[in-house]
């Protein structure tokens, strides 16, 4: 899909499903560059407070694995954490504004 297409509803629902099929709660990402967390980062999953659930990513360039602090994979984890929370505002939002344009269509037509 190029950036100037719009996402058709199917899309939209197809992305929806994903978000809500993936870990509910709250992502946090926990980097050994901010928290220093013991020598890897990895993310948070709030699944159930009394369980220890975390995502860790490795990171492989041109064959090599990446340890330690990087911070190309830092940003990634911030990413991949906080879509667990942008991504359902977000779809909410597209749809929000997509009622209004609607409305004021109808409105301007009517």
């Amino acid at each position: 899909m190029r950036a100037e297409q719009l996402l058709s509803d199917g899309e939209l629902a197809a992305i929806e499903q994903r978000a809500a099929a993936a870990t509910p709660g709250r992502w946090v990402a926990w980097l050994e560059s901010r928290q220093a967390t013991g020598g890897c980062s990895f993310i948070q999953l709030d699944a159930d407070p009394d369980e220890d659930d975390e995502l860790y990513l490795t990171r492989v360039t041109g064959g090599r694995e990446i340890r330690g602090i990087d911070a190309r994979t830092d940003a990634d984890i911030d990413f991949i954490a906080a879509a667990r929370q942008d991504v359902p505002r977000l779809l909410d939002e597209v749809r929000r504004l997509r009622a209004a344009l609607a409305q004021a269509q109808a409105q301007s037509t009517g």
